[in-house]
């Protein structure tokens, strides 16, 4: 039945449960304090009356007359007038009435108990004697020589109590009535607003709408990073956890600018609604934002990220494997020019000069590694060198390889320093860096050498190299001494600086080294060092701790 009820009446009920109940526990209280207040009251009221009469100079001389009854009765019903009480009463020694509200009752003995203030003590209770049930005084009356001759009891009986008592909870009922009325309509006021503010959606809808979200958000493959206007990062979908590598006590709840990369936190706060190509960890990311600003105030924002490291990659090969087809035509073509001098000298008979041409020719083609007839046996990297050496003859650029056979020396202990693809990352940016820095007629040189137990890796050209002041700030992500021809969206999504910046935290995470410096040839040099065996195994299990 509750749930077949619409969300307005559920909360319209249950608040209007909590006000009654609050309210009447409320009265309950306030009733009971009421009452013993009143008692209270009248019970320092009937000891004063009491003991006022039992020291009465009047009273007591009236002892010693023939007939105490018509000193005391006049004096009684006086003070029990002025005093508000029920009755004064006074006795004798032996429980005789010398006073009653009622004249025909003096004379007779009292109908309750007197021996209480009879024994010197006073006595406090409810009683039923000939006027009702009343809430009653006794002390007793002593004489002029301290000797108890009789008693005074003042009362007020429990119906005259609970007369006055009712008068006053009728206010406090009414009191407590409005209490009522004013919370219900306070109560459908706050159940209007909360209808509004939830756009009058019932529970089903709400868990609904929260169930898809939730769905939606954590079955995206781009990920989804919400900030409020303090800052702080209020919702995280899986993807975004994936993607920076992080767990969700590492997020959520904390400052984006303490938790979040520095160039992540730079797109958020600026707004990027194309996107921006940006380096998080070793991951190349496109990071889109809505802004932390909107018209000069601060507002909570959203963080896109979408993983851009296999488009890359894609991209780069993409590119070698466009250079190698070249290569391949231009070879294939340059092949067959060479067997047609080859076929017209055998034509003309002159087979010693034709043999001399093929001499000249040597062996390999355009695909060959100059300066190292060796392939490695690192199959990526031997394809990488290959491809690259491809594109460095197209450019008219010469690139020499030293010394490959290194890595076909490696053992087994030195997997670490090449796990993962690493070492193909670092040289593929290396070299590439170098190529884009030259222009035909230019060399540039790789060296691969060991040294202690580190992997030295050299990449040096012959092009404008690199101004110290850069040296420290060249593998900062986004510094680049070069500016793409590109417009202004598209320098966004080929944005400079994210090589070197991603080849220094490879490195790092190996416990290795790069620099730069200044080449011999004339241009820039970048020196890698790579721990091997058992120091680069422990660097590369810390890191991934």
């Amino acid at each position: 039945m509750v749930q077949s009820m619409s969300l307005r009446l559920q909360l319209l009920l249950l608040q209007a449960l909590i006000i009654f109940t609050t309210v009447v526990g409320t009265g309950i209280v306030a009733g009971a304090l009421q009452e013993r207040h009143l008692r209270e009251a009248y019970l320092d009221r009937m000891i004063g009356v009491a003991q006022s009469v039992a020291r009465l100079p009047a009273i007591l001389d009236a002892f010693d007359t023939p007939d105490p009854a018509a000193i005391i009765q006049p004096i009684a019903e006086v003070i029990r007038t002025a005093s508000n009480v029920t009755y004064v009463v006074v006795t004798d020694e032996n429980g005789i009435r010398y006073s009653h509200p009622n004249p025909d009752r003096v004379g007779e003995l009292v109908s309750t108990d007197p021996s209480a203030p009879l024994s010197g003590e006073m006595w406090v209770g409810t009683q039923t004697g000939t006027l009702g049930e009343s809430w009653r005084v006794k002390v007793p009356l002593y004489g002029l020589d301290d000797e108890i001759v009789g008693t005074v009891s003042v009362g007020i009986l429990e119906s005259s109590l609970r007369e006055e008592f009712m008068g006053d909870l009728n206010w406090l009922l009414i009191a407590l009535g409005g209490s009522v009325l004013l919370g219900l309509f306070g109560s459908a006021w706050v159940t209007s607003i909360i209808r509004r503010r939830i756009y009058r959606l019932e529970p089903k809808e709400i868990a609904s709408l929260v169930g898809s979200r939730e769905t939606m958000l954590h079955g995206l493959s781009e990920g989804i990073v919400n900030v409020d206007e303090g800052g702080r990062i209020t919702l995280v979908n899986d993807a975004a956890l994936a993607l920076l590598g992080v767990d969700i006590g590492a997020l959520a709840g904390r400052p984006a600018a303490e938790a979040l990369e520095q160039a992540l936190v730079e797109v958020l706060e600026r707004g990027e609604p194309e996107g921006q190509l940006v380096l998080a960890g070793e991951r190349i990311l496109v990071a889109r934002s809505t802004g932390t600003e909107l018209d000069g105030r601060t507002v909570g924002a959203t963080l896109l990220i979408r993983d851009h490291t296999e488009l890359h990659a894609l991209l780069r090969q993409m590119d070698g494997a466009q250079s190698l087809t070249d290569g391949l035509r231009a070879q294939a073509h340059e092949f067959a020019n060479k067997l047609h001098v080859v076929s017209g000298l055998l034509e003309l008979g002159r087979v010693e000069d034709a043999r001399a041409f093929v001499e000249r020719a040597g062996r390999g083609g355009p695909l060959g590694i100059a300066g190292d007839d060796s392939v490695v046996d690192n199959a990526e990297l031997a394809a990488l060198l290959m491809v690259k050496s491809s594109q460095a003859r197209e450019l008219g650029i010469s690139l020499e390889i030293r010394d490959s056979q290194v890595v076909d020396e490696l053992g087994d202990r030195d997997a670490a320093a090449l796990a993962g693809g690493d070492l193909v990352t670092v040289i593929g940016n290396l070299v590439d860096n170098a190529l884009e820095a030259c222009s035909a007629g230019d060399r540039v040189r790789l060296s691969l050498a060991t040294g202690g137990d580190d992997l030295i890796i050299t990449v040096e050209d012959d092009g404008p190299g690199i101004s110290p002041e850069l040296y420290d700030s060249v593998f900062v992500e986004g510094v680049s001494s070069k500016l793409p021809d590109l417009g202004e969206g598209d320098r966004r999504l080929h944005r400079r600086g994210i090589g070197l910046a991603l080849v220094r935290r490879v490195v790092r995470r190996h416990g290795g080294q790069v620099s730069v410096g200044r080449s011999t040839l004339g241009g820039a040099c970048f020196t890698v060092r790579l721990p091997l065996g058992a120091r680069g195994a422990t660097e590369l299990e810390r890191s991934t701790r």
